[in-house]
Formats: C-alpha cells, sequence, structure tokens
C-alpha cells in the first residue's frame, strides 16, 4: 500500500477567503497590489495504490482555468497562476507512470472548481467517479451553468457514483462525511501499515489555523452549524487514531511533506 500525495501547484487569494477573521476586506487581482495578504493557495491530489485497486482523490485545477472560470469570476479571485508545467495532474501522474486508465477509483471530495476541474480527464477510462449523494444532488439540481464554486462545465453528464455516510471504499480506505463547506463535502482516511493513519480534509478544514482550536470558518461555507460539527467530527476521529491531519490548502504544511514523484507514504 503507497500513498503519494501530489502536489498540484496554487492558486493566488486573498486569505480572507479562507480564513474569516477581523480587518480583512477580498480583493480581485487586479487589486493585488493594495495591502492585503496574497496566499498561495495551494492545490493537491491523493493517489492511493492497494492490492484492490488504485484510488484518486480529488482532480485539481484544469488547464484552461483561465477560460473555463471566465462566465464566473472566479479567475479574478482565485487565479492559478502558481504552477510549473510538471505540476498539472496529468503531468503529476504521468511522472508517476500513471496514466487515467490506469485508475480505478476518482473520488471527489466536492464537486468545487478546485477539486472537480479535471474529471473529464477520466471519462470513458473504466474509472468509477465517485462523490457523495448530497453532492451531486446540489451540483446538477440548481439551474444555469454555475453557482458559487460549483461549475458544470467541469462534470456535467459524467456519470457519478454515490456514497452516503462515512463508507470504506478499500481497505484501509474511508470516506468520511462532512458536510458544511458544500452539502456533501467528504474528508479521507487512509490507514497505512507503516506510516499510521492519514486524514485528508479538503474544504472541509482549509488550514492549520481553521482547525484551531477554536475552529475558524472560511468566506465559502454552504452551512455553518454543519461545517462547526464536521471539523469536531474529524477532530475526535484524528485523537482518536493518532492521525496526521493534512488540510485541504495549507501551503506550509504541503510544503513540509513527502511529495511525489520523490517521496511516498506507505
Amino acid at each position: 500500500m503507497k500513498l503519494h500525495v501530489l502536489d498540484c501547484g496554487a492558486m493566488s487569494c486573498d486569505l480572507t477567503w479562507l480564513l474569516l477573521k477581523p480587518g480583512r476586506t477580498i480583493r480581485p487581482r487586479s487589486e493585488r497590489d493594495k495591502p492585503v495578504e496574497w496566499y498561495p493557495c495551494t492545490t493537491h491530489a491523493v493517489l492511493v495504490e492497494t492490492s484492490e485497486g488504485t484510488l484518486l482523490w480529488d482532480t485539481s485545477c484544469p488547464r484552461d482555468w483561465e477560460t473555463r472560470w471566465e462566465p464566473t469570476g472566479l479567475q479574478e479571485y482565485f487565479p492559478y497562476d502558481q504552477v510549473t508545467e510538471e505540476q498539472y495532474l496529468d503531468a503529476q501522474l504521468g511522472r508517476l507512470g500513471f496514466a487515467p486508465e490506469n485508475i480505478d477509483y476518482v473520488v471527489l471530495s466536492h464537486l468545487h472548481f478546485d477539486h472537480a476541474g479535471n474529471v473529464r480527464l477520466f471519462a470513458n477510462t473504466g474509472a468509477k467517479l465517485i462523490c457523495h449523494q448530497k453532492e451531486k444532488e446540489f451540483a446538477f439540481g440548481f439551474e444555469g451553468p454555475f453557482t458559487g464554486a460549483h461549475l458544470k462545465a467541469d462534470y456535467e453528464g459524467l456519470e457519478f457514483e454515490t456514497v452516503s455516510g462515512d463508507t470504506e471504499i478499500l481497505p484501509g480506505v474511508t470516506l468520511i462525511e462532512a458536510p458544511g463547506h458544500t452539502p456533501g463535502t467528504m474528508a479521507m482516511r487512509v490507514d497505512l501499515p507503516e506510516t499510521g493513519t492519514m486524514i485528508f480534509t479538503s474544504d472541509a478544514v482549509y488550514m492549520g489555523d481553521s482547525y484551531g482550536p477554536p475552529a475558524v470558518p472560511a468566506a465559502i461555507v454552504n452551512d455553518l452549524s454543519a461545517w462547526y460539527a464536521s471539523v469536531e467530527k474529524i477532530r475526535s476521529i484524528a485523537e482518536q487514531s493518532n492521525a496526521m491531519v493534512v488540510f485541504g490548502h495549507d501551503a506550509e504544511q504541503l510544503r513540509s511533506m513527502r511529495t511525489a514523484p520523490h517521496g511516498y507514504y506507505s
């Protein structure tokens, strides 16, 4: 069993989007030189190799982000401009010797633009595309091409299998129901023989500063009460399992980790 963390570069954004603390204002990139804290909002995917299949957790941002996001305006607030050629998802998989056809399961923590941006790479490959039932209902159920950070151009027309509740999808790999950020956000627990337990929070917890305690919310939260409950659920699981908790967009943490292709967890 091997777990590879794929560093997919970073978007740039006002830190206020991720961390709601007093005195912050949200600005687009045209005002980035004004006195705000412009943060490298790192994005990653996780490849888990097991004896019963290979699973990809999230798909990061697409190469055509500038034009795809233009109808939403997201490209002004979250430009994916801190990424090298080798950090795009397809390149990262290739550096590990994987093509989309080699992936058995593609699990989306949720269907926001920076997590589902490359899911079309896995259309017609035989990979099972998986998200939470409530996430699918929401993401396919609204009117128009986008709402908030859900962009139908990323996923419309694809077939998703769904899960509900906490679900062991492969031996040692459990999807954790953690709504709040979106109606169907999930975290992922991986129990590794040598490393021990790792929990990937996705956007259920953006960064270490969000985790606390006390937990600090973000500007993009669908249901704040559910979000607080999910953070404490993750904290409880992590304490019981002595887990390494990996946050969704924590630049400092990601840079401290073993990342593909040079390192992995087993």
